[in-house]
């Protein structure tokens, strides 16, 4: 009996990752049926709403191709206009910086991932470099299994060593709590 429970707790944990992927494509697809329904209420036509809708992703489309080529003057003027708004501004500069930190965009040191010392001398966790003055990091260390929540810390450089995993296997670490280690062989590596 006890071996029966094992095998159907390991089938039922076999199904989380398709579970989470599941609920990813269900709120995607609550969300375009709301927009659909709202526009097809509107306009009571199914050809205005499918133009809407293809209009609504070829502008998304664009706006992601001249992000990615630089910057948009559609997102230049929002920022513009947000920046103007107390308390809203500060919301908004740290959530796109936290985004482009972990998309890579306008900021190349935050695909760096390092090893410090935590929380004693001898033990070992995965950190994420989010600026560098000098000789002194600036890391933030994510906490398993929820690679968003964590802290910021200050460090020199000669208690780091530097990974060479990039930012999405650290995050593939953290989040598995240390069953998909993609480098196992820097741990072979750490003092």
């Amino acid at each position: 009996m006890k071996r029966i429970f094992n095998y159907f707790l390991i089938g039922v944990l076999a199904f989380i990752p398709i579970v989470v992927i599941m609920q990813i494509v269900l709120f995607m697809k609550q969300i375009m049926a709301d927009t659909f329904r709202i526009v097809y209420d509107y306009a009571d036509n199914y050809y205005i709403t499918f133009a809407f809708l293809v209009i609504s992703f070829a502008i998304f489309a664009y706006i992601g191709y001249r992000v990615s080529m630089g910057r948009s003057m559609i997102i230049v003027g929002i920022d513009k206009v947000i920046d103007k708004i107390p308390l809203l501004n500060t919301v908004y500069r740290v959530t796109k910086k936290i985004v482009n930190m972990f998309s890579g965009h306008e900021q190349k040191t935050a695909r760096e991932v390092v090893y410090i010392e935590y929380p004693k001398e001898g033990l070992w966790v995965p950190a994420y470099v989010t600026n560098r003055e000098g000789s002194k990091y600036i890391l933030f260390v994510p906490t398993s299994p929820n690679p968003t929540s964590g802290f910021t810390i200050i460090i020199d450089e000669s208690k780091i060593v530097k990974s060479e995993m990039n930012i999405e296997e650290a995050t593939s670490f953290i989040i598995s709590v240390g069953v998909d280690y993609p480098k196992p062989e820097e741990a072979l590596k750490l003092p």
